[in-house]
């Protein structure tokens, strides 16, 4: 079967989705929305695209029949434009974050299961071998219960615009990559956290760019992530550093190279990376009709850690993951 995709939202990262696109045979980009309707008109034609293009969704939708939307829009408008694809029957698949606020991501999931349609999000840092090698040396490996995970985030990019003007670029823009990651390794969610943001000496972001979080996860797992989005000097990768402590032995992955460790570790091949990775997972889901392990019903967990860690700090307190959870 051949999947009708609705293309919306044109910007720079649809190049990491279409570029994998338009090489699958499963799949046919049927029509593209942007507001730009120049910005719409030469991806059509950098991607040899013969499909029309349009301004808005619901001019979409009565001008042509698609099976999935495919979201690359700005977070605000997300829920807006799942409520009208999913209202009428197409599966959603869509960029990070689930949503832009936790009211709204729960919302979606209403809506996913109102009309019985799929909506599936991309988290593209879950799918490259060192990962899977890494989640298979914790999980499936000889080094027993693990009781601890790390991760160190540091990198000081100069973005310039709305990121350097937000209240909390670190934990709003980035950290759910590296939230998600620990989700995925330690394959079980968060409980609590406990949550110190902070804007250091020598930041050029007005929002607090670092912050220290201390996650307690299910089977009494710790978690503690580090990160800054202004370090300066000995930069970990965009993957974060990170250390696991079980039973049995520690394993180590710098995010860049295989895992090391004090055990035996396994190397796990993972045929489709980062982009290619999650898309393949989400179209393959829906031609066998299962849910994929990124879809808005798991993948509300990983937003829960973002803004329960927000308000932690806020707070000064611990917050516990499923008040954020209760409709």
């Amino acid at each position: 079967m051949i999947l009708k995709a609705l293309y919306a939202g044109l910007g720079s990262i649809s190049d990491s989705w279409l570029s994998y696109l338009v090489t699958r045979d499963d799949v046919e980009i049927a029509g593209l929305i942007d507001l730009n309707q120049e910005t719409a008109l030469k991806k059509k034609e950098k991607y040899n695209l013969s499909c029309p293009v349009f301004s808005d969704i619901e001019t979409a939708l009565s001008n042509g029949s698609f099976d999935v939307l495919i979201d690359n829009i700005v977070p605000s408008g997300r829920l807006e434009l799942a409520e009208k694809a999913l209202s009428n029957g197409l599966h959603v698949l869509s960029e990070k974050p689930l949503a832009s606020s936790m009211k709204e991501g729960l919302e979606i999931n209403r809506l996913s299961r109102k009309y019985d349609r799929n909506f599936f999000v991309m988290q593209n840092r879950r799918y490259n071998t060192n990962m899977f090698t890494f989640r298979n040396a914790i999980i499936n490996g000889s080094a027993g219960k693990t009781g601890y995970l790390s991760a160190e985030f540091m990198l000081g990019p100069h973005f310039g615009g709305f990121r350097e003007e937000m209240e909390s670029p670190l934990l709003i823009d980035m950290a759910i990559h590296t939230f998600d990651q620990a989700r995925f390794l330690l394959n079980c969610n968060p409980v609590s956290v406990y949550c110190h943001e902070y804007n250091p000496a020598g930041s050029w972001y007005k929002g607090n760019a670092s912050a220290v979080c201390v996650f307690e996860f299910e089977n009494n797992i710790v978690f503690s992530y580090q990160g800054s989005w202004c370090a300066n000097g000995f930069n970990t990768s965009w993957d974060s550093s990170w250390r696991a402590i079980a039973e049995n032995g520690s394993i180590l992955w710098d995010g860049t190279n295989l895992p090391v460790s004090d055990i035996p570790v396994e190397k796990i091949i993972c045929d489709f990376n980062g982009h290619k990775g999650c898309i393949n997972e989400m179209i393959t889901c829906l031609h066998e009709n299962r849910m994929a392990s990124t879809s808005s019903f798991d993948n509300i967990y990983s937003l829960a850690m973002v803004f329960a860690s927000i308000k932690s700090s806020k707070e000064n307190k611990k917050i516990y993951i499923k008040e954020l959870l209760e409709d």
